[in-house]
């Protein structure tokens, strides 16, 4: 007997999270060493090509979120997948680095496309008291293929002599999997949403207006995630500290599976807790992860410290990814899920847009090799702990709200 929130769609939409994130993250961390080792691009470059990346695909996020409350979700989950597929398959063809930055942004256009609809519909059907045991399942898949991906990646480096190039093409083969799973999806009727100038169907209905605002309790979360989220840079560039430190490609491929298999682990006990618990909580210990991650890889002297550091850095993924996802979807009507989800990971991408591109221009600075935009970020980070401990809870409460209801 499968629990009231394992629905069909998170089932399946877990797969295909599962297959497209094997093939993403078997590229991913081999993407440092392809732009800096292979076809000779500087180290800023790293972070330019995933910040733009990661912009192109919060401008999607923020777009699609919006159409697909209005004209479905399916359609734009599977464009969105089949994007990343193409996306996948330019990054492998590349013999100059500007090409790789066309084939991120496709696959990260794919990803824009696909995340809020996504969501949206994995919480279609779900009672709110849930929704963070779906959201925690959800990551916990898609980061199993995160771990996946790069073992698979680590076997063919192996039998291919260490020929990146041999692994972006086997990458394309989950990616092209992942598209075909979308055929599964069974999209329910959507809610009614009333329109401007247009009243609802029945009297005395109350439908959420779409072109109308947002409620204030998700503006207020939104904001302080936000800004939490401009120091947040892509984990490329975390990849790139290690690599610059002395791993070698294996031993940064091996130890970004260490990384996920942390996040994997953490994601659903994260998302179950945060079903019991204010998601703010569960929220800032993430943070507190994120804090000694970022600091401690700033700091570190040796490999093996720098290996436990990554796994802790791992937990704030696993405690923010799903839980945030969850808290949003909680604050808003099902009828406007896809445009809530939209604005707050486009204004997340474009955080990462921005925290790559400062990063990535900082990364030389003082000691070098990462040492200050890490020491930054983390410092930020810590700063920030203690606001969404305290503050996070009340910022997601519903000013209509008795002092009963409240949460």
């Amino acid at each position: 007997m499968r629990p009231p929130w394992m629905t069909r769609n998170v089932t399946v939409l877990s797969a295909v999270s599962l297959a497209q994130d094997a093939a993403s993250e078997l590229l991913y961390p081999l993407l440092p060493i392809l732009l800096t080792t292979i076809l000779g691009a500087p180290a800023a470059v790293v972070g330019v090509v995933e910040g733009v990346a990661e912009g192109a695909a919060a401008v999607m996020k923020y777009l699609s979120g919006r159409w697909s409350d209005r004209s479905g979700r399916k359609p734009w989950i599977a464009v969105g997948y089949g994007l990343a597929a193409v996306g996948k398959v330019i990054v492998a063809a590349a013999a100059i680095w500007p090409v790789v930055l066309v084939g991120r942004v496709v696959d990260r256009t794919g990803k824009g496309i696909r995340g809020a609809p996504r969501d949206a519909l994995l919480a279609d059907g779900v009672e709110k008291s849930q929704l963070g045991r779906v959201f925690g399942f959800h990551r916990a898949a898609d980061t199993l293929g995160a771990v996946i991906g790069p073992l698979v990646g680590l076997a063919v480096l192996t039998f291919a002599g260490g020929n990146i190039k041999v692994a972006l093409w086997v990458a394309v083969v989950p990616a092209v999997l992942s598209v075909a799973l979308v055929v599964l999806v069974r999209e329910p009727a959507r809610p009614e949403v009333a329109h401007r100038g247009v009243a609802p169907a029945a009297a005395g209905t109350a439908a959420p207006l779409a072109g109308g605002p947002l409620p204030p309790e998700f503006t207020r979360v939104v904001t302080v995630l936000t800004m939490i989220a401009l120091v947040n840079f892509p984990d490329a560039l975390v990849l790139l500290r290690l690599s610059e430190f002395g791993f070698s490609a294996t031993g940064v491929v091996a130890s970004y599976v260490l990384y996920n298999l942390v996040y994997t682990l953490v994601s659903y006990p994260a998302g179950a807790l945060s079903d019991r618990l204010p998601q703010a909580r569960v929220y800032a210990l993430g943070l507190v992860c994120f804090a000694i991650g970022y600091v401690g890889l700033g700091l570190a002297d040796n490999a093996s410290m720098m290996v436990v550091l990554l796994c802790v850095y791992g937990g704030f993924n696993g405690f923010t990814d799903g839980v945030g996802k969850a808290w949003i979807s909680g604050l808003v009507a099902p009828a406007v899920r896809g445009r809530a989800q939209g604005v707050f990971q486009g204004l997340m991408g474009g955080s990462v847009l921005v925290a790559g591109l400062w990063a990535g221009l900082a990364w030389q600075l003082g000691p070098g090799n990462g040492v200050v935009p890490l020491i930054i970020a983390g410092s930020v980070a810590a700063v920030a702990v203690p606001v969404v401990w305290i503050w996070g809870d009340r910022l997601s409460r519903s000013a209509t709200l008795t002092p009963s209801a409240e949460r």
